[in-house]
């Protein structure tokens, strides 16, 4: 068996102006995925509502999550925090680069 070593930040597009989904990891229970976000805020009226509970951890930047009850959370690098499955939210704005580590898990039914 080979083991690979692989980076984090390798591999960045720097011209997008898309957020950049990268799956790192998948099988039966969990998703592992780097997401890239350039300046990025959720459109209007749009609202997270997922099946899975999700962890992330801003690596580099920073970001401002939104509630559906009008918290905000403010993450800076090395923040992480657990969204549980069907907590609506919703990204407020990110810095022109900003790199999450999201990890989606199913819940335990």
């Amino acid at each position: 068996m080979a083991i690979r070593v692989e980076n984090i930040f390798a591999g960045l597009s720097r011209s997008s102006t898309e957020e950049d989904f990268q799956i790192l990891l998948q099988n039966k229970v969990a998703k592992i995925e780097r997401i890239v976000s350039r300046s990025h805020r959720s459109s209007s009226g749009f609202w997270y509502d997922q099946s899975e509970d999700e962890w992330v951890m801003i690596l580099r930047g920073h970001a401002t999550l939104e509630f559906a009850g009008g918290e905000l959370i403010r993450m800076k690098e090395g923040d992480h925090v657990l969204i549980p499955s069907r907590v609506r939210h919703r990204v407020n704005e990110t810095a022109p680069e900003t790199i999450w580590l999201a990890v989606r898990m199913k819940t335990q039914e």
